[in-house]
């Protein structure tokens, strides 16, 4: 048995801890993926790193031997009490006690940064499933001072989060990430590398933050509106879909801008480059 997971079954039977399923919890216990995260995250002392649901410390060990602060964002109120009392003698470890998604992560970025004198703001998580989605769209979609996101996540979701958009695979989501960020696929995890063990197998991913978009967009209120309405009905036709959508076009009118931009009214919202949402965008 490997020291990890020695010191977690420690842990769980020191606190009287269990999983919380309804927390989407499940216990990393593989050193050679705790080492992957930490090393993918390229993470140095000019850093301040996030980590969002910490549980019971295993990643924020390794963070705190490489990273400038480590802030533990942290949901359930029993892990509160052992990363307090594994944690207590560093001084560059701050545990909060919230909801990420409630979390006023610009200003906590913002502040530390400018308290510390910390160059680069990143992001690392081993993210509960239920949850992985919202959270991540909070943080391309704030547009957060942050140079990247290293999080361990179901594969299935890590598929679309990496996919290019209009390939096997692209969601909504993928569009929006392929707006902000590059992607890297590191390390997929088998179920055993957890306890309890997980249903499905997880993966490592690293989203690299753009400096620019790589479109211009006019819009991107109405941009990302068009992505979302064409995958809320993905078998229907990119018409049909968006004649539903309550976006403010009439079918007639979307039927006209496909052929101007030759392409096949037919076509789904899947099929769409990334590009020709833009050009769609841009001449509603």
């Amino acid at each position: 048995m490997s020291k990890v997971y020695e010191d977690t079954k420690f842990l769980m039977k020191k606190y009287g801890i269990t999983a919380n399923k309804k927390l989407g919890q499940n216990f990393l216990i593989d050193e050679t993926v705790i080492d992957t995260i930490a090393n993918a995250s390229e993470i140095c002392r000019d850093d301040l790193v996030i980590e969002i649901g910490p549980g019971l410390g295993t990643l924020t060990d390794k963070l705190l031997q490489k990273a400038g602060k480590v802030i533990a964002i942290e949901l359930d109120e029993r892990m509160i009490t052992i990363l307090r009392d594994r944690f207590f003698i560093y001084d560059h470890f701050e545990v909060v006690n919230e909801d990420v998604l409630k979390v006023d992560l610009k200003e906590l970025i913002r502040k530390n940064k400018e308290k510390l004198k910390l160059k680069n703001a990143k992001i690392v998580a081993n993210l509960p499933y239920y949850i992985t989605t919202p959270i991540i769209m909070k943080l391309l979609e704030e547009k957060l001072n942050i140079e990247s996101i290293t999080v361990m996540i179901q594969k299935e979701v890590a598929d679309r989060l990496t996919a290019i958009p209009g390939q096997k695979n692209s969601g909504s989501i993928t569009y929006t990430v392929y707006y902000y960020a590059t992607s890297e696929e590191i390390l997929t995890v088998p179920n055993n590398s957890f306890i309890p063990e997980p249903e499905v197998e997880s993966e490592v991913i690293t989203l690299h933050l753009r400096k620019e978009p790589p479109i211009k967009v006019a819009d991107e209120t109405k941009f990302f509106a068009l992505i979302k309405a064409a995958f809320m009905q993905r078998r229907k036709t990119l018409l049909n879909a968006i004649g539903n959508s309550g976006l403010n076009t009439t079918k007639q009118q979307l039927e006209q801008i496909l052929q101007e931009l030759n392409i096949d009214i037919k076509i789904r919202g899947e099929a769409l480059t990334i590009d020709q949402f833009a050009k769609i965008v841009e001449k509603l």
